[in-house]
C-alpha cells in the first residue's frame, strides 16, 4: 500500500517526554502521570488510565466554580504514548525552569504534574470585564498551550495591551490591569470583549493569538 499519508505523518520516534507530533498534535511519552484537559486525548498506546481530576482543593474549587475558569482536568497515568489535541488548534510547548507562567485556562492542553498551579484574578478587574481569571504555573516542567492561529510573542518594553480573549499566556512577573476603552466598543477588537483590554507592564513577554478564540454560533432547540 502506498500513500503520501505514510510519509511525513508517521508517529514521531523522538525520546522527549513532551513532543509535537505535528503543529496541532502533542505526544507525551508517559512513564508516571501527566495532567491533561478533559476530552483532549485523541489516541494512546500502552497501559494508560484516565481519571477526572478535582480542582485541587476547596480553595481552587470555589474559585473555579465562581469564575467559570475553563480548565477541566484529567490525570493520565501509566506507561505508553498519549496523543493530545484540541480542535486542531496550534500547540506550543513552554519549558519552565524554576519559574512561572500565567496562561488563559481555556488554552491549557497538558502539563507536568510536578508543576504547582493556581487560579488567580487579574488585578483591577471588575465583573463587567469577564474572562479575567487565569492559571499560574510554577516550578520546573513543561506546559503545552494552544492558540487559535499562529501567535505573536510581544516583548513588554512599553505599556502593552491585548484583547482579553486574545492574550493566551504571559510572564507571571508582569503587572496586569484591565483597561476599559469607553465609547470605542464598535471600533476596536472583534468580539464581545472589545471594550476591555488587559494591560501589561514590567519586564517579560505576552503571547497573543491571531484570534479572540472560537465563537459558539447561537442556535435554538
Amino acid at each position: 500500500m502506498r500513500s503520501e499519508l505514510f510519509g511525513t505523518n508517521l508517529e514521531s520516534s523522538g525520546t522527549d517526554r513532551f513532543a509535537l507530533q505535528n503543529p496541532k498534535m502533542l505526544r507525551v511519552a508517559l512513564d508516571g502521570d501527566v495532567m491533561g484537559r478533559q476530552g483532549a486525548m485523541v489516541a494512546y498506546q500502552g497501559q494508560v488510565d484516565f481519571a477526572y481530576q478535582s480542582a485541587g482543593g476547596m480553595g481552587k474549587f470555589l474559585k473555579k466554580t465562581f469564575t467559570g475558569e475553563g480548565m477541566p482536568l484529567m490525570k493520565v497515568s501509566g506507561r505508553g504514548d498519549v496523543f493530545f489535541a484540541d480542535d486542531a488548534m496550534e500547540i506550543h510547548l513552554v519549558n519552565l525552569e524554576n519559574d512561572s507562567l500565567t496562561v488563559n485556562g481555556s488554552n491549557v492542553l497538558a502539563f507536568d504534574s510536578t508543576l504547582s498551579w493556581d487560579i488567580k484574578k487579574v488585578e483591577g478587574a471588575s465583573m463587567m470585564a469577564g474572562g479575567v481569571f487565569n492559571t499560574t504555573f510554577t516550578g520546573t516542567g513543561t506546559v503545552a498551550i494552544t492558540s487559535h492561529g499562529t501567535p505573536v510573542v510581544l516583548d513588554v518594553d512599553a505599556p502593552t495591551y491585548a484583547d482579553i480573549q486574545a492574550a493566551i499566556a504571559w510572564s507571571s512577573s508582569l503587572t496586569t490591569t484591565v483597561r476599559r476603552t469607553a465609547g470605542a466598543g464598535a471600533l476596536i477588537g472583534r468580539g464581545s470583549g472589545e471594550a476591555f483590554q488587559l494591560g501589561f507592564s514590567g519586564q517579560g513577554f505576552v503571547v497573543v493569538q491571531a484570534s479572540e478564540g472560537r465563537v459558539v454560533v447561537p442556535h435554538s432547540h
